[in-house]
């Protein structure tokens, strides 16, 4: 199965045009020269322009301009816009002088970069999930950089990328010489991207084995043995740190003829995609894989499913459909491109999302060009490039139409051209017209989808006898003349999804499209993010779940209560039901709870109490740092030495036989007292507190909670030190309260 180029198909109309055309924008409104600004600073030019705040002054700098040169490359592409290879050209000039001066090849805008490099080359490495020697995803970083050079190279052709990622690829094959694979593994502990498959690409591009032996060497063991098991160790785990890692086997994979790593991407496809993912695609909560077997993390949480995780899975879901030309992995693919990344962008005002919670009433925050420089806006800057990489595929003779969105396809080497007009999925058929140069016999293979309950094809007004059932291809095979039309008629139902833990929350689906309710414009604090470092996190208050709409009684009754309006939109009694992607600015519903009327008055004053009690402390607390996670630790400036995370019992935790530090904010100077929560019961010769560098006084111990009296600065510093060298206790959560 092959692609094709993303110059040879253009979107025609509906809404993932319309979500193009607006990303097209949003990418205009960022300046190069303020992108490029990291990159001048490390080689010791002078800037241009100052570069951006928020994340790309805080510590990942030049993030924002890797995913930039792959936005400028695909849209490209897609639209043919001058303006785009005219920056796209400027920005690979303004790199290659950056690399000149460097003189050995780097790249990059990582602060201190060459510095921290160095310490690398020399063994000396101090690595946790997310800080390498106390610097910010390193290798995440430039990863986004051999990124976008190898996609200015495919999609845009640019000569001088290629030159500037070999002399890249060749500095980084030079750093990492001199070290063991112990050590390699120790560096790769660090959230590092899909460095794998950027070094199976240059391979690709060059045919020089020692990327390909690269990529093997900096493949991460410790995710990749366990799959190879066919065992899932994922719970915990930082979930869009492992997505690129498995593209990377994947790529690997078909270049090596390594059979067991394709199954082992496959069963990490598998386990992602079928017992962890939500009903519009998305997985993880507040970043993390959650357990399979317990979704209520993610039903309370305003941090639901990332939008990076499901750029991610796209692309690993297209890369084992071409290689395994199996259509199952097209129908998550649909799933999740229509409800999840169609959803993620504002469809007027363009900006990205970064979680999309499925709490009852909650909402989502969009970024802004000026103020927001986040992961999920480096890829979201990609995502809207790119809907029409999979609408068609290839053989050497047939054709095959995946997706049902209006497009054109000019299959170049085959002088056809085939034209698709659809209204899905507002209308449940499309069209398909034959253009082609004279008459040629081939298949012509339509996707039957999984949730099709059936499938007709007319050949111009004739019903086509056909052979194939959901999830597979119907295939027409004929000789094709100009002027051939081809309709495609199915039906859809609305269901119930059940959540995949098997709780009683279900949301409703109809064919591929989930649907949802706005129930509320109200409390939407920081719709469209400011610069602060946590703008991507909803601000807003959190309403109780208890107070959500359920659906109590029969469970036979609960479709019944869905009436149907017009476009896609349905009635369930007060609330209106319509596709996740057209809801914006607003609280919204998508999971529903499902109740016998006594489990449901049962529940609800369970639910009530254990709501009141988690909102009151909320109310209490200033802020607080979820120790072990990635970005609340990134967010509080941590830093430490000889410091682990991990996740036992369901909860996150980080130790240290050194020192850990965070800053916490008290800029209404309201905090008085500092509760530390551990893992296990604490004695006081383990450690030892300070704050803003001084002892700090200790008011209680109790059990697995310390209380700490805290200044009345607006940043308190706390820094817990190990005693002789012991391991602390596990730390799991810290607050600054009120009372």
């Amino acid at each position: 199965m092959q692609p094709f180029a993303l110059q040879e198909v253009k979107l025609t109309g509906g809404p993932f045009k319309n979500a193009q055309d607006v990303d097209l924008k949003y990418i205009l409104a960022l300046n190069p020269d303020k992108l490029l600004a990291p990159y001048l600073i490390d080689a010791g030019l002078p800037e241009k322009a100052p570069r951006y705040g928020n994340w790309e002054s805080s510590g990942l700098d030049g993030h924002i301009g890797g995913h930039y040169l792959s936005a400028l490359a695909m849209m490209y592409a897609s639209t043919g816009k001058p303006e785009l290879k005219k920056r796209l050209d400027y920005m690979i000039d303004q790199l290659a002088r950056c690399q000149a001066k460097n003189g050995n090849g780097y790249v990059g805008g990582i602060p201190q970069g060459k510095v921290f490099w160095e310490r690398i080359h020399k063994g000396d490495i101090d690595g946790s999930s997310f800080g390498l020697n106390n610097t910010w995803v390193p290798l995440y970083n430039i990863h986004k950089l051999f990124a976008g050079l190898r996609d200015a190279c495919e999609y845009a052709g640019n000569k001088q990328a290629k030159q500037v990622l070999i002399g890249l690829g060749d500095w980084f094959v030079d750093l990492i010489k001199p070290l063991s694979d112990e050590q390699i593994q120790q560096v790769l502990r660090t959230e590092h991207g899909g460095i794998n498959e950027t070094f199976a690409d240059l391979y690709i591009l060059t045919k020089d084995k020692k990327y390909l032996e690269t990529a093997q060497r900096i493949s991460h063991r410790a995710i990749l043995e366990p799959l190879l098991a066919h065992e899932d160790k994922l719970t915990g785990l930082h979930a869009n740190t492992q997505i690129p890692k498995v593209i990377g086997f994947e790529k690997i994979a078909t270049l090596t003829g390594k059979r067991d790593w394709s199954e082992a991407a496959m069963f990490f496809w598998q386990n992602v995609s079928q017992t962890r993912s939500v009903a519009f695609g998305g997985n993880s909560v507040r970043e993390h894989f959650n357990p399979t077997t317990d979704f209520s993390q993610l039903l309370r949480s305003n941090q639901g499913p990332e939008t990076c995780n499901s750029f991610n899975m796209l692309r690993l879901s297209k890369a084992l459909f071409l290689d395994k030309n199996d259509v199952s992995y097209v129908d998550f693919y649909e799933r999740t491109l229509y409800n999840h990344i169609l959803s993620s962008q504002h469809p007027e005002k363009g900006g990205f999302v970064y979680f999309t919670p499925i709490r009852p009433n909650h909402y989502r925050v969009y970024s802004q060009p000026e103020t927001s420089m986040w992961c999920c806006v480096g890829s979201g800057l990609e995502n809207h490039t790119k809907y029409a990489e999979l609408i068609y595929s290839h053989s050497a003779s047939d054709l095959f139409v995946n997706l049902f969105i209006p497009s054109t396809v000019n299959w170049t080497n085959k002088a056809l051209k085939l034209t698709q007009r659809t209204e899905f999925p507002y209308q449940n058929q499309s069209e398909l017209l034959v253009e082609t140069a004279k008459p040629q016999e081939f298949s012509l293979n339509i996707r039957y989808p999984k949730w099709a309950e059936n499938l007709t094809v007319l050949v111009n007004g004739k019903a086509q006898s056909i052979d194939g059932k959901p999830a597979s291809y119907v295939a027409i095979n004929r000789k094709w003349k100009s002027g051939d039309k081809v309709t495609v008629r199915f039906k859809t139902t609305t269901r119930l999804e059940q959540l995949p833990d098997g709780s009683n929350w279900s949301a409703f689906v109809n064919g591929p499209i989930v649907l949802a309710a706005k129930t509320s414009t109200a409390d939407l604090t920081g719709l469209f993010a400011d610069d602060s470092r946590m703008g991507h996190e909803t601000k807003g208050k959190l309403y109780p779940i208890t107070s959500a709409y359920a659906l109590v009684g029969d469970p036979a009754t609960y479709l019944n209560r869905v009436k149907p309006t017009e476009n896609l939109r349905f009635t369930l009694d007060s609330l209106t039901l319509q596709p996740f992607y057209e809801v914006h600015d607003a609280r919204y519903q998508m999971y529903f709870q499902t109740f016998s009327q006594a489990a449901y008055d049962e529940q609800k004053a369970r639910m009530k109490q254990q709501e009141a009690e988690a909102l009151a402390l909320e109310a209490l607390t200033v802020d607080k740092v979820n120790c072990g996670e990635q970005q609340p630790e990134v967010d509080h400036q941590y830093k430490g030495e000889k410091s682990e995370s991990g996740y036992d019992d369901e909860q996150f935790w980080r130790r240290t036989r050194s020192y850990i530090t965070y800053q916490l904010q008290n800029k209404t100077r309201t905090g008085k007292y500092i509760d530390i929560y551990t893992l296990e019961n604490t004695t006081p010769d383990t450690m030892q507190f300070l704050i803003n560098g001084k002892p700090a006084e200790i008011l209680s111990r109790a059990g697995k909670t310390i209380r700490l009296k805290a200044d009345d600065n607006e940043v308190i510093t706390l820094t817990i030190k190990a005693q002789d060298g012991k391991n602390t206790p596990r730390f799991h959560q810290i607050r600054l309260i009120t009372n």
